[in-house]
């Protein structure tokens, strides 16, 4: 689906990374560790065609990023649910229409009536459905960013710290519902500094846990 080969990245002249290489087939669980700095967002944009790599290459389903002509990188695209660490949304929009922005986009608006109210039920904001973002709080920004990106039901989901400003309760709700995606056949892969995340996942789903650090990207120690 998503393969990187011997890719390196460099940001304001110095090497963020190089040499780094990862595939995410069908059914893969991963996720990505590491301090903070070390590029664990580089990577993930890097991924999902956002970035262009220094030198390597970034291939989506089987086709190279560089050369892809525009509408062939936004197709490639919609086949991957990305959760951004920053939960941008437009705040004249309710909640509900929002979640359900990128099946508008795809000309599919009315294929939300069937998927919005199980999908914000699952994320626990049934009752916010008509509020707009301000009045949301991070948690629940965070919530309603997870739902938005799976919305459409992708091959790919990439979150980047998805479960940062919520409880545990909640995080587990989240880590529920992309262990039932992966095992719909549907890659994930979570850029997280929570280690009880990582765990809990390891109990229900197979595993594996990437660290990248000091500009490589290495397998993390069994210990986590």
């Amino acid at each position: 689906m998503i393969e990187l080969r011997d890719v390196a990245y460099s940001y304001g002249g110095g090497e963020l990374f190089s040499g780094l290489s990862l595939a995410l087939a069908p059914g893969s669980f991963h996720f990505l560790t590491g301090p903070s700095g070390a590029g664990k967002t580089t990577l993930l944009k890097l991924c999902y065609g956002d970035l262009v790599p220094t030198s390597g290459e970034v291939a989506l389903w089987g086709e190279p990023t560089t050369g892809m002509a525009r509408d062939g990188l936004a197709l490639n695209r919609r086949r991957i649910g990305v959760v951004h660490q920053d939960c941008q949304f437009l705040d004249h929009l309710p909640l509900g229409d929002n979640v359900a922005l990128p099946l508008t986009v795809a000309g599919r608006h009315h294929e939300a009536a069937a998927y919005l109210p199980d999908l914000l039920a699952w994320v626990g904001l049934t009752r916010h459905v008509d509020r707009r973002p301000p009045e949301l709080s991070g948690g629940e920004r965070q919530r309603a960013a997870l739902a938005r990106a799976v919305i459409m039901s992708p091959e790919v989901i990439i979150a980047d710290e998805p479960t940062g400003n919520i409880d545990w309760e909640m995080s587990q709700r989240l880590l529920a519902l992309l262990v039932e995606l992966n095992r719909m056949g549907k890659a994930v892969l979570i850029a997280t500094h929570d280690l009880n995340l990582i765990r809990s996942a390891k109990a229900q789903v197979a595993v594996r846990t990437l660290r990248l650090k000091d500009r490589q990207l290495l397998a993390a120690g069994a210990d986590l």
